[in-house]
């Protein structure tokens, strides 16, 4: 079923605990992701979207961080109370993630082939020589030239473009049901980048389900049939491409579309959003754009907005829009443990 919904992220909250601060990446965080979808996390640097991936898959535990709240339904099963050991099981069979840098995701000392093979044979049972033959036809179908050869090289031998296509392909390897890709082509060059894009949107022909994290709303245009504008943490606003982009309603996103070069060149001027992101050490209750936003009233400055439920499937965390009804969300308790 084209609409079936086979990822529930639930009023998700996940903080980094350090010595000095907690520092709350994941604020409420509430989407779905329907089968063969691509859905769009999208918003500027530090605003939540690669922390909101590495709670879902739970890696976010590793790294200081803990999830406090919320449910991740997977095929209706809440992942956040799989033990460890199920979960790694899940992880790079069923859900695979490329990550942002493959340059410290890879490691260094292995050959990328056996890299590639590993997940076959830790989750599939693939003999050796399996995995290997496997990981060649993965090598190939991603466009890495002389893969015969190549499969026996180090990441060290590959340029960046070709790290992150060996990470596709590892994540491809156990032929996954959701694939997350974390801002797949940071740091790439123009051509690497088109090379890149072009797997993605192979895979989106394919209808694998995607949810894909960026920062580049021209990379939205071409990957996107659904987006989640995220702010400070939170959702700012949900809906369609086509939604999004001709009518967008958070001021967050409508800013955002305002930094695109104009394609008919007739404004040369780029325009930018003033002031900077919020911080996410014990932020105010209160809507986190107001410092930025054009259109700040008293109530922005008292009372974090809810998300008003605009039209089917679109939802804006904006008090511009409180004559819709309000998203009654799911409310889930805090976690055990939680103080």
């Amino acid at each position: 079923m084209a609409d079936e919904v086979i990822l529930e992220v639930r009023d998700l909250r996940a903080y980094y605990f350090t010595p000095l601060a907690v520092v709350r990446a994941v604020d409420v965080v509430t989407f779905d992701l329907r089968r063969g979808e691509t859905l769009c996390l999208v918003g500027e640097s530090g605003c939540g979207k690669s922390a909101t991936a590495l709670a879902i898959t739970r890696l976010i535990e590793g790294l200081r961080g803990r999830i406090v709240g919320g449910e991740v339904l997977y095929h209706g099963e809440d992942l956040l109370t799989y033990p460890p050991a199920r979960m790694r099981r899940l992880l790079g069979s069923r859900i695979a993630m490329v990550f942002q840098d493959p340059q410290s995701s890879l490691n260094p000392v292995l050959k990328v082939g056996d890299q590639i093979a590993e997940p076959m044979r830790l989750h599939l049972g693939m003999t050796q020589r399996q995995a290997r033959e496997r990981a060649l036809e993965l090598m190939k179908q991603i466009g890495i030239p002389a893969a015969e050869k190549r499969i026996d090289d180090y990441p060290h031998q590959f340029s960046g473009g070709m790290k992150q296509r060996v990470m596709v392909a590892q994540a491809l390897a156990c032929n996954p049901e959701i694939l997350i890709a974390d801002e797949p082509t940071t740091a790439l060059d123009v051509t690497t980048k088109a090379q890149v894009l072009d797997i993605f949107r192979n895979l989106k022909q394919q209808r694998m389900s995607i949810i894909f994290i960026t920062h580049d709303m021209g990379v939205v245009a071409e990957m996107a049939d659904r987006i989640v504008v995220m702010y400070g943490g939170r959702v700012a606003e949900v809906g369609s491409l086509l939604d999004i982009f001709d009518k967008p309603q958070h001021p967050y996103t409508q800013a955002l579309l305002r930094c695109l070069p104009d394609p008919s060149g007739a404004n040369q001027k780029l325009e930018c959003i003033p002031g900077t992101i919020p911080g996410l050490v014990d932020p105010p209750d209160d809507c986190n754009f107001n410092p930025r936003c054009p259109y700040v009233m008293p109530m922005c400055l008292e009372k974090r907005p809810p998300e008003y439920v605009t039209a089917p499937g679109r939802r804006v965390a904006c008090y511009l829009h409180r004559e819709f009804p309000v998203f009654e969300g799911h409310p889930v308790p805090l976690m055990k443990g939680v103080v």
